[in-house]
């Protein structure tokens, strides 16, 4: 429960600072799509950043808590690889980069699909 409070607060401080740093100090370096792409991996990062928050706080109230911590993983996984290669494609045009991306999606989904299970079971 801990481990991915503290995650979840690491991954929003780092949407912030990610953020404030493409709002800012990219503004006239990225061009009209590479700074929609950069969003795109902002708005997921925060999300998703807001959701292992959410499951730190249920993991500590929920009978199959280590099945809502490997959710916790999985989610934390699809940051990385879904909003990191978006932010990597969006500086340095290497567009191979976003065959990564879907990887981080699907990280994504399996973690909600362990949550839901999870909330299910009780």
């Amino acid at each position: 429960m801990k481990t991915m409070l503290i995650l979840g607060g690491i991954m929003l401080f780092l949407a912030v600072a990610l953020g404030a740093f493409g709002a800012h100090a990219l503004k006239e370096r990225l061009n009209e799509s590479q700074s929609k792409t950069y969003h795109t991996g902002i708005q997921y990062h925060m999300a998703h950043g807001l959701g292992l928050i959410l499951i730190g706080l249920y993991a500590g109230m929920a009978d199959h808590a280590s099945l809502v911590v490997l959710a916790g993983w999985f989610i934390a996984a699809g940051i990385v690889l879904f909003s990191g290669s978006l932010y990597a494609l969006s500086l340095t045009g290497i567009r191979k980069l976003g065959a990564i991306t879907p990887l981080g999606g699907v990280s994504f989904l399996v973690g909600w699909v362990l949550f839901i299970i999870a909330a299910v079971q009780g």
